[in-house]
């Protein structure tokens, strides 16, 4: 059986490095802002997901998450650093795939840059609540699927090649090389 990508009259995939692999990650981020957040993913232990909202992508690609100290997820990384990070932007497209390690700390400054009144509801004590940790992912395997023109040009040509029997997607994927 022949592959979908030999009948795909243009360039699919793109592998992007550098400053380049940054600036698609934090578009992909920004397009949801939400994941799904895995842990246990080097151990035999069974593999826990949960959703988590990033709070900040800096510019060396690291993620940074706002968690409490006893939540099962900090216990989980305690034994297993490991993490798999899984967004999704839209039904067609912004869609990411980090693995990474993460690390805890207690970093007040961070905390203090990374706060947000919203998380109020986690941290009934606010900004100042003891049970609060920073976790940084560092992506270490990063790969993204998303369209080169936008939804409505996906669409459009999508359709235009269910009609006509041919391959027309608008679909880029690769490496993020961070």
């Amino acid at each position: 059986m022949d592959s979908i990508n030999q009948h795909q009259p243009e360039k699919n995939h793109e592998d992007l490095h550098g400053e380049k692999a940054i600036q698609k990650l934090k578009e992909l981020i920004k397009a949801s802002n939400s994941c799904f957040f895995t842990t246990n993913v080097n151990s035999n232990a069974k593999l826990a997901t949960r959703p988590m909202s990033v709070q900040q992508v800096d510019d060396r690609g690291n993620l940074w998450f706002l968690s409490a100290n006893d939540s099962n997820k900090n216990q989980e990384l305690q034994k297993d650093k490991g993490v798999q990070l899984l967004f999704k932007g839209s039904d067609h497209s912004d869609f990411l795939s980090i693995m990474g390690q993460a690390e805890i700390s207690y970093d007040r400054q961070k905390i203090e840059e990374l706060w947000e009144p919203l998380l109020k509801t986690w941290f009934t004590e606010g900004k100042d609540d003891p049970r609060i940790t920073v976790i940084q992912v560092r992506p270490e395997d990063c790969y993204y699927w998303d369209n080169k023109h936008g939804n409505a040009i996906a669409f459009v040509k999508m359709s235009i090649g269910a009609a006509i029997g041919k391959t027309l997607d608008d679909s880029i994927e690769g490496e993020l090389k961070v």
